[in-house]
């Protein structure tokens, strides 16, 4: 049975990355709802309802035996009602806080991420448990996931310069990439920081937590099975490979198929072609 990883479109394949990595021999289902992107500006109950509708279809179609939530946003707005739905572990991310807390030699941290997940009641709990005595100053980057998943250049360069440049402003010694789609504008953004700024994201660690599950409920496949990855989107295939394309040129080969979901929140179709 496959690991089933879900974002909001091409961000939380940069886990998807760092789980093969980790977990060679896994079989891995992505799927992209990029029909309703972005998530960061859409009400938490909403997201909610979308997370379980995305998480019930690769459960039931794709018969997945793990989710790994590779979204920030709908971690915060849905992990608690998946834990409590799915019969399988969920594994979830958000912004690096407390490793952000243990690196910072100055106390003061730059947190890029999406209005949805600033404001979620999540965030907040991490930033009392971890971040005390910290400055933490955030940044909402409205308009970046759009820019990245459509491949615009100039734009993304605009938005980074005005969400980058306030926190070296409050000369920030670290900046926590809280968003999947981040780190595939890392190197804009360290270019922007420059060297003395650390750059933290959290895709390793989400991996090694998927690792941990998976050997605790005896779930890992063995070291000689032959692994597949299949990249769904809620769109259509054709926009996800070429937004694969434009900002992961060299992504490995993957099969990419359509997964409908029509108005009443049913799956009407789906399809899978290299």
């Amino acid at each position: 049975r496959p690991i089933g990883i879900l974002d909001s479109g091409i961000g939380g394949l940069t886990v998807v990355s760092e789980i093969r990595a980790l977990l060679p021999h896994e079989h891995l289902v992505y799927l992209a709802d990029q029909s309703m992107i972005p998530y960061g500006n859409k009400d938490e109950a909403w997201i909610r309802e979308r997370a379980l509708l995305l998480a019930h279809w690769l459960h039931q179609e794709q018969g997945i035996k793990i989710l790994v939530i590779a979204c920030n946003t709908a971690t915060a707005a849905a992990i608690t009602a998946l834990r409590q739905t799915l019969p399988f572990p969920v594994v979830g991310m958000e912004p690096a806080v407390k490793p952000a807390s243990r690196v910072t030699r100055n106390r003061r941290i730059g947190i890029l991420a999406t209005e949805g997940t600033l404001k979620s009641a999540r965030f907040s709990g991490l930033l009392r448990t971890f971040a005390e005595g910290m400055q933490v100053f955030t940044q909402p980057c409205i308009g970046l996931v759009e820019a990245i998943e459509q491949g615009d250049r100039e734009r993304i360069d605009k938005l980074l310069a005005d969400h980058v440049k306030p926190l070296l402003h409050q000369q920030v010694d670290t900046i926590v990439l809280g968003c999947t789609h981040y780190p595939l504008v890392r190197s804009h953004i360290e270019a922007l920081a420059g060297p003395d700024i650390t750059i933290i994201e959290t895709g390793a660690a989400v991996a090694q937590q998927t690792r941990r599950q998976l050997l605790h409920h005896a779930l890992k496949n063995p070291s000689d099975a032959q692994p597949s990855l299949t990249l769904f989107s809620t769109s259509s295939a054709d926009k996800l490979r070429k937004a694969v394309e434009r900002m992961l040129p060299h992504y490995p080969p993957a099969t990419y198929g359509c997964a409908r979901l029509d108005d009443n929140s049913s799956v009407t179709d789906s399809k899978a072609s290299s």
